[in-house]
């Protein structure tokens, strides 16, 4: 008897105590309830300051992320800028605009219409062309096709058939390459017709200027003998750049009388064989001397 009473005392304090562990939940399922609510109305009914301050701390957190974008923008620009200025020192080449326009888009092809323009010193160019890009599984291919060639000079004569080569084979690199080595070439000229007449001022001149093809050589106590340095600077059609220069006579018919035929016939070959042993600057300063009629000017 004693053990049945026992137990059923302890099935009573069971029983009480799992009402009060109900109870205790109940209680938390209420507070659970409770913080849900103010969390709803903390997240959605501040009005007026609040809201207001609320909304400006956001704005300037928004701001803070547009200044880092700006900001690495330009640095990303400022490295490009950095590039395009050691590529120009590199190669010689300036471009002024590039603009591009979209002719045809899809997953599988792209064409682009583009027209670039630039100079090599003095030398100002515009290439057209089309550039399509097809891509097949993972590979891509690009091409270039109706490439047009504009250059803006008027010495120019000996770049036609080059040109027309370039725009057959739609060959930029070599057209690049050649452009800038006919500038070097041409550089090279001026600095040496500017170096004379600034040397030998009473007998050189440059009717054209600088950059043009001749030099004139003429003695002031000689009037009517002229001599002509014609440099030009030839292009073939595969590319090849190379200087060539000339010595032309201009001689009254009086003076002609006074000097023997031949030796004035022969000015030209003579000059060309000083031109291969010592090169053009030497051998025209030799002529320069020789019609100065001194070692001195």
């Amino acid at each position: 008897m004693e053990i049945n009473t026992m137990e059923e005392k302890m099935n009573e304090e069971n029983t009480e105590e799992v009402k009060v562990l109900e109870a205790q939940m109940k209680c938390l399922q209420a507070e659970v309830e409770a913080l849900q609510c103010q969390k709803q109305d903390m997240c959605f009914h501040f009005r007026g300051p609040m809201q207001d301050a609320l909304a400006h701390v956001c704005g300037q957190r928004q701001g803070r992320g547009k200044e880092r974008v700006l900001s690495r923008l330009k640095e990303e620009v400022q490295k490009l800028e950095e590039d395009l200025k050691r590529q120009t020192q590199m190669n010689g080449i300036t471009l002024n605009s590039c603009t591009t326009t979209t002719l045809q888009s899809s997953d599988s092809k792209l064409v682009q219409q583009l027209c670039v323009s630039g100079h090599v010193s003095e030398l100002f160019f515009q290439v057209e062309f089309q550039l399509s890009e097809v891509k097949e599984h993972q590979k891509s291919e690009r091409k270039i096709s109706d490439l047009n060639v504009v250059l803006d000079s008027t010495d120019l004569q000996n770049f036609s058939n080059f040109v027309s080569r370039v725009e057959e084979n739609r060959d930029l690199l070599l057209f690049f390459r050649t452009l800038r080595s006919f500038s070097n070439r041409c550089e090279d000229r001026c600095r040496t017709f500017q170096h004379f007449q600034e040397k030998y001022p009473s007998v050189v001149s440059l009717p054209g200027g600088p950059r043009s093809e001749v030099m004139t050589l003429n003695h002031p106590e000689l009037p009517g003998c002229v001599l002509f340095v014609h440099w030009s600077v030839d292009v073939s059609r595969e590319g090849v750049v190379a200087p060539k220069i000339d010595l032309l006579t201009k001689i009254p018919e009086t003076a002609l009388r006074l000097f023997p035929s031949q030796a004035v016939g022969g000015a030209g070959e003579a000059f060309q064989s000083l031109l291969r042993v010592v090169g053009p600057e030497a051998a025209i300063e030799s002529i320069i001397r020789a019609v100065s009629l001194s070692q001195d000017i």
